[in-house]
């Protein structure tokens, strides 16, 4: 069984957003939208797939050199968890702080501010390469001689302690807020306002923030996302959008010895003789308008019974995924990031998702099926194999009809 707490903690996160959206509907705000809600899920499901593999290279950085080049060799003890707790949570400040402020590194996280919307989905909206570019601002504590598995389970708890300030429900918090990071201290680092860009970049402890002049007190609501919207419900473009967009930039700068210094600029800089560094436009909220793709509601409701087994699914592979070898976690990643990525785009009426769909209708039962065979499965995988197939390309046939009847009209 995995024993990530994130993953154990999957359970808690649903109920928590269950109760946000009780709230969101007694206080009659509008905290969610079905198409930002999945893109955030399906990038946290790709974030945790991706994670089976890079966070092994991750922690077993960390292990050999703890193993080798452990400078201490430290007891458990009260101080010693207050200090572990201390330079994980200041190592977590400085890699967030550098993922903002470093051209490459920003595309690794750029991923958790894309949405528009700010509620507890949001949290775990998280990017599937980060890890590649910020472990190492953790890696001194090997050197100190805080033991792996220590270290692992406090930078999980620092991450999991943000997940209740994704939320707009919750307002200042009177002396908690000189301490902890809050809801109100991290709406501001989500906002995309020029002065709020850039600030509040703590885990935990908001004292880093006040420490190394990067503090900001929310005064308006911030405008949500970044200064270029994405405009898709991709997951996988998601994560590779910003590379996409830096590759467009580097062939138009003629100097290698520029280019170089690009990617490790401040995301928005260019040399001077190519305009300078772009800095973020003010936000005009009276024109603004969030990137939106009606849908039908039987499209919807389509959407949401694909999605809902496939995080049954994927739950059920991340909580049993040490059964799995590497290959058959690398082949079921696939299958369910195929899953993810046709949710999000079904809702962009995009030509191709009409074949991808059809393609997942037909293919994943009948694996299920195949499998079922030459692995001796329980008979009645049969049955839902065959009753995932019925259900879905009869429900999918009556949507592709109906808006094949909608275009002609």
């Amino acid at each position: 069984m995995n024993i990530n707490p994130i993953v154990l903690s999957i359970p808690i996160f649903f109920i928590l957003m269950g109760i946000e959206l009780i709230v969101e509907r007694l206080t009659h705000q509008k905290l969610y939208r079905l198409p930002d809600a999945i893109a955030n899920l399906s990038c946290g499901i790709t974030s945790q797939l991706s994670g089976l593999f890079l966070k092994i290279f991750a922690i077993g950085a960390y292990q050999f050199l703890f193993e080798h080049f452990a400078f201490f060799t430290l007891e458990r003890s009260w101080f010693y968890w207050l200090m572990l707790f201390l330079l994980a949570d200041m190592a977590y400040y400085w890699a967030h702080r550098m993922s903002h402020e470093i051209n490459l590194f920003w595309g690794g996280h750029v991923v958790h501010h894309q949405s528009e919307e700010y509620n507890l989905s949001v949290a775990l909206r998280q990017s599937s390469l980060q890890v590649v570019w910020t472990f190492a601002f953790s890696l001194p504590l090997a050197f100190i001689g805080f033991k792996t598995l220590d270290f692992a389970l406090m930078s999980a708890f620092i991450t999991l302690y943000q997940f209740w300030i994704h939320t707009e429900t919750i307002n200042k918090m009177g002396w908690f807020e000189y301490i902890f990071n809050t809801p109100s201290h991290h709406r501001v680092h989500h906002g995309r306002d020029p002065k709020y860009i850039d600030k509040n970049h703590a885990g935990t402890l908001i004292i880093w923030d006040k420490m190394f002049g990067t503090f900001q007190e929310e005064e308006e609501r911030p405008t949500y996302g970044i200064t270029k919207p994405i405009n898709s419900w991709n997951p996988i473009w998601a994560n590779i959008s910003h590379y996409a967009e830096m590759g467009k930039d580097i062939k138009q700068i003629p100097k290698w010895s520029d280019r170089i210094k690009y990617l490790f600029k401040k995301p928005g800089w260019l040399p001077d003789y190519m305009g300078g560094y772009r800095a973020a436009p003010q936000v005009d909220k009276t024109t603004y308008q969030k990137y939106d793709t009606p849908a039908s509601i039987l499209l919807n409701y389509y959407v949401l019974f694909q999605y809902t087994l496939c995080l049954v699914a994927t739950a059920l592979f991340l909580f049993n995924s040490a059964k799995f070898s590497l290959s058959e976690k690398a082949f079921i990643t696939v299958l369910i990031s195929l899953t993810v990525v046709n949710c999000g785009v079904l809702f962009e009426n995009r030509k191709w998702v009409v074949w991808s769909e059809w393609l997942r209708i037909i293919l994943y039962p009948a694996l299920l099926i195949v499998l079922t065979y030459f692995l001796n499965l329980p008979t009645w995988y049969y049955f839902i194999g065959i009753s995932y197939f019925f259900i879905s390309f009869t429900w999918y046939y009556a949507i592709t009809k109906k808006h094949a009847t909608v275009q002609l009209a």
